[in-house]
């Protein structure tokens, strides 16, 4: 199976810098430091239970 990347836009403003959280979690950030984009390298690898939208990547 394919590794997979998961990608979550929060909003279409202009990414201004990235940072990696931890490794293959990387945020997008607008101007004003929000968070406008999460990006989440080899997703497959790290949810436990892929069918399910209950997991915590930040811990």
């Amino acid at each position: 199976m394919k590794p997979s990347e998961l990608r979550i836009v929060l909003s279409d403003i202009a990414i201004e810098d990235s940072d990696q959280e931890k490794p293959g979690v990387i945020l997008d950030r607008d101007e004003d430091r929000n968070i406008i984009e999460l990006e989440i390298l080899d997703a497959s690898k790290r949810i436990h239970n892929p069918r399910s939208l209950e997991d915590s990547i930040f811990t």
